[in-house]
């Protein structure tokens, strides 16, 4: 059986998207305050480096026959743990602009976290053609793409954002790197 997405599935996954980055951004904005945000540059580099990372080794390894080998040439596959090394960067990057942007830190780390998709996914339509290469992907318009892409990866920031407030609570790291 092949799979194949539509425009109207990108439109539905964007809302439920949309539901589940509030549904996680609203309590963080009250339990990770900005003072403890403030001080949580190592736990969100590990948190970054830990979701990320698992997220593209499992990426690669579940999605690779139906998207990635579309893109990439097989020994890319083999490189997707530096993922930990990328996202880990991405992550103190924007944490390090958020906490100089007045208000709540976490909600603009998390509106970074969908401006940062939209880069990736910008260089993956027009750069990589994702959208004509991935047989389940061809007739899929950018537009609904972008716009679940952008609350897709605030759900995922935020999770990384959950991981890091519990290293800090459990663990204790409050080191600012």
């Amino acid at each position: 059986m092949e799979i194949h997405f539509t425009s109207q599935d990108y439109w539905r996954g964007a809302v439920l998207a949309a539901i589940g980055s509030l549904i996680l951004a609203t309590p963080l904005a009250f339990v990770f305050t900005p003072g403890i945000f403030q001080k949580s540059a190592l736990a969100i580099g590990i948190s970054s480096a830990l979701f990320w990372g698992t997220m593209a080794v499992l990426a690669f390894r579940s999605f690779w026959e139906i998207y990635y080998k579309y893109l990439y040439p097989t020994w890319m596959r083999y490189l997707s743990p530096l993922d930990t090394l990328f996202y880990a960067t991405i992550g103190l990057g924007m944490w390090w602009l958020a906490i100089r942007l007045p208000g709540p830190s976490v909600l603009w780390f998390l509106l970074l976290g969908g401006c940062e998709s939209l880069i990736e996914h910008l260089f993956g339509i027009y750069i990589l053609h994702i959208l004509e290469k991935v047989p389940a992907l061809r007739g899929v318009a950018a537009t609904p793409a972008l716009v679940f892409a952008f609350f897709e990866y605030i759900v995922y920031w935020a999770i990384t954002c959950w991981l890091a407030f519990a290293l800090i609570k459990i663990i204790g790291l409050w080191r600012v790197i």
